[in-house]
């Protein structure tokens, strides 16, 4: 019944199931929604119904919503439920979850709540926490099957139901030697056409991809999407299996890498969302934009070293701003393109070649077509086909460099192991300005006896 309710209809009849303190009217609500739509249902509630809603969930349930919620409303949660209800609820989280949670809090605050915790889910927490940022080890989780190279497919069953429950994915049991390296892996399909009493070491691929703990978050996506992977095993250096890193966290990975390059390349720096404060945004924005300023301010030089044939023709000023403009766009069009191909696929050199020579047609094509363009509407409006050959050949030009710009900039500071996405538009359409006006004016000055 819950799910054919609209946002709006469910948050007036769980109010008025907390106002009348009837709890199982609110869980039959509850009985078909989601962790997300949790989540969404307690950020819709009044502050004051909270307290309540909270003492009405399970833990299991409170659990659930608090992965789907951001480091300030968890910390509100744990610290309005009590410690020993806190303690149960991060014990029932995924450590992956608790981890990154730990990682935005002080070292006194994580250490007092993982005091709190079961000693199994605190030592694996912690274990997380000692891999660096955004790699396979940070995302892992530890809630997998793993069997025993010598177990049949009958022990294999038995503990398969015995852990499936714990489990996050059982769509892949993960086979392991005497030393607890990964030797092989069965899928819960191969499982079901097996004999009962066939040897999992018959049964299992030995040909097993996985990952290193260490491996960047950005390559384990990369390794799931190649081979359509539900879950990717995470090795140690000895080659030990400790972990693995399912789907779901990955696509949290992609949304978050996506996020990360948008800011970059829009020169914002850390996140800015719409809950972010105006002061707050303006902070994080101003330090590129600051720059850029100075960086602009040599366009301005730019003009004035070329005011007298701005003076002569004035014309001239009529199409400086869409030279400057088409120049800039371009560029940041094969910046978009060159970043998103960085992320989804290996930059040998042939392929960096392919693509500069490919952006370099582009920038033929579409700066003769605009420049041929633009020339005739010059000619005709002023009647100057000298005007017209000095605007349109500017933008030609230009064109092609901006384009170039947008697609070597990128691939250099990829070759230097700095992030690519840090070319951001903005910088790239700055210096696309500079290039633009020198080119335009110096033509322009050029020709300035027949302009006149």
């Amino acid at each position: 019944m819950a799910k054919q309710l609209t946002n709006s209809e469910l948050t007036l009849l769980v109010i008025q199931s907390l106002k009348d303190t009837k709890k199982t009217d609110l869980q039959d609500l509850l009985l078909e929604l989601q962790p997300y739509d949790f989540a969404r249902l307690y950020e819709d509630l009044p502050e004051k119904h909270h307290s309540r809603f909270l003492l009405y969930l399970t833990t299991e349930q409170i659990a659930e919503m608090l992965q789907e919620l951001d480091k300030d409303e968890q910390l509100t949660i744990l610290t309005k439920i009590g410690i020993e209800k806190a303690a149960v609820v991060m014990d029932m989280m995924d450590n992956d979850d608790l981890a990154f949670f730990f990682d935005q809090l002080s070292t006194e605050q994580t250490r007092e709540f993982l005091s709190t915790m079961k000693q199994e889910e605190s030592e694996a927490v912690q274990d997380l926490m000692k891999y660096p940022p955004e790699t396979a080890g940070r995302i892992m989780t530890n809630r997998y099957v793993w069997i025993p190279h010598h177990y049949t497919v009958r022990n294999t069953v038995d503990k398969l139901k015995t852990f499936a429950e714990i489990a996050e994915t059982i769509n892949y049991l993960y086979v392991i030697n005497e030393e607890r390296k990964l030797v092989g892996v069965v899928s819960y399909r191969d499982l079901l056409l097996a004999d009962i009493n066939a040897a999992i070491r018959d049964i299992m691929f030995e040909r097993v991809i996985s990952v290193s703990s260490f491996t960047d978050q950005e390559e384990v996506a990369g390794v799931i999407e190649r081979y359509d992977f539900l879950a990717v095993p995470v090795v140690n250096d000895e080659e030990k299996l400790v972990g693995i890193v399912t789907v779901d966290d990955i696509i949290d990975v992609v949304i978050q890498e996506a996020n990360e390059d948008i800011e970059k390349l829009s020169a914002t720096g850390k996140s800015i969302d719409f809950e972010t404060r105006a002061w707050v945004a303006a902070y994080r924005r101003l330090p590129w934009l600051i720059l850029l300023l100075f960086i602009g301010i040599v366009s301005g030089s730019i003009i004035s070293r070329f005011e007298d044939t701005l003076q002569k023709v004035v014309a001239l000023a009529f199409f400086m701003p869409m030279i400057a403009g088409m120049t800039g766009n371009t560029g940041t069009q094969s910046l978009a393109v060159v970043v998103r191909g960085l992320v989804s696929r290996d930059m040998s050199k042939p392929v960096i070649v392919r693509l500069v020579l490919r952006e370099l047609g582009v920038g033929l094509i579409i700066g003769t077509i605009c420049g041929i363009l633009i020339a005739v509407i010059a000619y005709l409006w002023k009647g100057e086909p000298v005007l017209g050959l000095v605007v349109g050949t500017s933008l030609f030009i230009t064109l092609i460099i901006g384009t170039l710009a947008g697609t070597v900039i990128p691939l250099f500071l990829f070759k230097l192991k700095i992030d690519p996405a840090i070319a951001s538009g903005p910088l790239i359409t700055t210096l696309n300005d500079i290039f633009s006006l020198l080119i335009y004016f110096g033509l322009a000055t050029a020709f300035i006896t027949y302009l006149m």
